[in-house]
């Protein structure tokens, strides 16, 4: 396997045992490649037929495959196509006694990796065999490592420990491979054009375009030719004829940002794409396939609009066939650190600041701030800070004054008093949960972020305080 980087330097691969097959119809042949080949450490198995090297190979995995060309039955050719169609990622060497171009070069063809010619170099042989297992192991590794980046990428720019937000991630991966129709929505700046990539990201079509369109962005006679495409001479302007979005996403995602701002003569023909799969550009006649994937998103509330007429009916039920609800940020305030730990690693890094955190005075500023722009505005505030800060961490006085923070969080129709009791009545366990998160942040702040001193404001143990700690993401 690859080593690590070391000193700016990558580690040799290290050298593992091989499994190996070795099939020839010679018996001789057999035992000298098994003997040499055990000496230098590996597993050897023996097949004397194509006929029982194909048994061995479904039996157990291989890694290298070592296989004479010319056989009765099966000739090694055979063997090695039926090898690969068992696991494609196995290394053939291919054994001949005629050394004819039109044999290796069929060998090299259908896959196989290298090829001896009888009789070889016992040296040459060992070598071929490392090479071919540093093949292996190379081609296995990038698998590994792509579905890592892969898994590691798909929500790598949406940033959420909550359990609203997990809830989102799993609605994510089990509908991304879908081609059903998505409707995002939420307050604006919560997040949504990411979901939607991430959709994308882990869907079926993520090799192909990903393409964002803002409907509220453009007027009526702007947005079809942006969707649509127009022909030559379709308006005033037209000078050429000019692909729309569908065109440029084929096979790809569309996303429909604000769909809620589309004219109605534009949702009609949206409509038509959704339920036909083909459109026209604007002026043109032909019929164009759209083999989209659509996701739309909306910060408005569509049934209300649709009751109200300002929303076609048929269209909402068509785009609403999978809904995400993106929370608010005030919804979820233990995302507030995380996200805003991964905001100021990205501007020190584009603004090249040594800035590397939050003081828990201004963490706790952050946590009880009200955020009606959502992640955006922590985005905003964040940025700002990492800008103006001239130390290592970020002081309450690089926050914007007049952003101040909300009074300590209550639930609705709480007293004023903790011990009086609304007539209404309240969620107890949540109300004391509230009191106790906002105690446990307290006593952070005045120890200085200390968790010794800060369990004994609050006459717990240093224990007690760390799971208060993790229960309520204040770490």
């Amino acid at each position: 396997m690859s080593g690590d980087v070391v000193n700016g330097t990558p580690a040799p691969i290290e050298r593992r045992p091989g499994r190996i097959l070795v099939v020839d119809d010679e018996r001789s042949m057999r035992e000298l490649l098994q003997i040499v080949l055990r000496r230098e450490g590996h597993h050897v198995r023996l097949a004397e037929n194509g006929a029982a090297a194909v048994a061995e190979l479904e039996r157990e995995p291989v890694d290298v495959l070592i296989s004479d060309i010319k056989m009765p039955g099966m000739s090694g050719v055979d063997v090695l196509r039926e090898a690969k169609r068992i696991d494609p990622d196995i290394v053939g060497i291919m054994v001949t006694a005629y050394a004819s171009t039109e044999t290796a070069v069929e060998a090299l063809r259908l896959g196989a990796y290298d090829y001896l010619t009888k009789p070889f170099d016992v040296e040459e042989l060992k070598a071929k065999v490392r090479n071919a297992l540093e093949r292996r192991t190379l081609r296995q590794e990038n698998v590994l490592l792509k579905r890592a980046l892969r898994s590691s990428s798909a929500f790598s720019n949406i940033i959420g420990r909550s359990k609203p937000m997990q809830d989102v991630f799993d609605l994510v991966e089990t509908v991304a491979p879908t081609n059903s129709t998505i409707l995002v929505t939420g307050e604006s700046g919560t997040g949504k054009e990411l979901v939607a990539r991430a959709v994308h990201t882990n869907s079926l079509r993520r090799d192909q375009a990903f393409v964002a369109l803002n409907c509220g962005a453009l007027p009526e006679t702007l947005l079809e030719s942006e969707l649509f495409g127009h022909m030559r001479g379709a308006f005033t302007g037209a000078a050429t004829t000019k692909k729309g979005l569908l065109e440029a996403a084929e096979r790809g995602t569309v996303f429909l940002d604000e769909i809620s701002e589309m004219s109605t003569m534009m949702q009609v023909k949206l409509l038509r794409v959704l339920q036909e799969r083909k459109f026209r550009r604007v002026g043109g006649t032909e019929e164009i396939d759209a083999d989209i994937r659509i996701i739309a998103a909306t910060n408005r509330d569509l049934a209300k609009a649709v009751s109200e007429g300002g929303f076609r009916e048929d269209l909402y039920y068509r785009i609403n066939v999978i809904p995400i609800h993106l929370p608010p940020l005030r919804e979820r305030r233990e995302d507030i650190t995380p996200l805003a730990e991964h905001f100021v690693a990205k501007y020190r890094e584009q603004m090249g600041k040594a800035v590397t955190g939050v003081t828990p005075e201004a963490l706790h500023w952050l946590e009880t701030a009200e955020w009606p722009g959502n992640v955006r505005q922590l985005e905003n505030v964040i940025e700002r800070a990492v800008a103006l800060e001239r130390g290592p961490l970020i002081q309450v006085s690089s926050l914007p004054s007049e952003q101040g923070p909300r009074a300590p969080a209550r639930d609705a129709g709480a007293p004023a008093d903790p011990a009086a009791l609304p007539e209404h009545g309240l969620d107890l366990p949540r109300h004391l949960e509230t009191q106790e998160r906002d105690l446990v942040s307290q006593a952070l702040r005045q120890s200085g972020g200390r968790h010794d001193k800060a369990a004994k404001l609050l006459a717990i143990s240093p224990r007690q305080f760390r799971y208060l700690l993790d229960k309520y993401a204040l770490r």
